[in-house]
């Protein structure tokens, strides 16, 4: 009985992550993500082009598409292992959307409401780190980069205190590779020294 729900689940999460809201914020303000900044359909690149009040309607919108559909399949009591596909269906649909002919994002901010929904303090250190390394960094994509390194290691030293669930766990291991992995171009603009800097 379980899986054909996490299914249904997955799927459903899918769909609500295929909903670009980067893109569909930054088009209310007349601008295409796919041709403007970094040319990412994702939140810092709303902020790039568009303006901070901008850019955290993105994230709002990002994060939550990740944390809702979790949340409601932990509260219909999915096991642990199933909220994680659910997160995963969310994440999916960010990087590749329906409605975006599969080009999208990131994953950093969606990847981050799975976290939200299943390890609110393991969310905090990313967000925390994300603000720290950005704002002495000026560099989204380096800021991104360690969230990716820092939040795993958390996520295992938390874990072994017993402070976070199996699920959290697992999402973190998962996604930190995703991220670094969907990060590959920016990763060689910075070997070669030209990063998008925000001023």
């Amino acid at each position: 009985m379980e899986l054909p729900r996490a299914v249904s689940m997955m799927l459903l999460a899918y769909l609500l992550g295929s909903i670009p809201f980067s893109f569909l914020v930054a088009r209310l303000r007349g601008v295409d993500l796919r041709a403007a900044g970094s040319g990412n359909i994702g939140a810092a690149n709303v902020w790039r082009t568009c303006g901070p009040l901008a850019g955290t309607a993105a994230f709002v919108g990002d994060l939550l598409k990740g944390a809702l559909p979790v949340a409601l399949a932990d509260r219909l009591g999915l096991p642990e292992p199933f909220l994680v596909l659910v997160g995963g269906g969310a994440v999916l649909g960010h990087v590749r959307p329906l409605f975006l002919r599969f080009r999208g994002g990131k994953a950093v901010a969606t990847a981050g409401g799975v976290l939200l929904a299943l390890s609110p303090p393991l969310a905090a250190v990313g967000v925390a780190t994300w603000a720290v390394v950005f704002a002495a960094s000026r560099i989204a994509a380096v800021a991104s980069l360690s969230v990716a390194v820092l939040v795993p290691i958390a996520a295992v030293v938390g874990f072994l205190l017993s402070v976070v669930r199996p699920a959290a766990l697992l999402a973190a291991l998962l996604a930190a590779p995703l991220v670094i992995v969907l990060h590959r171009s920016n990763i060689a603009r910075l070997r070669r020294g030209d990063e998008h800097r925000f001023r």
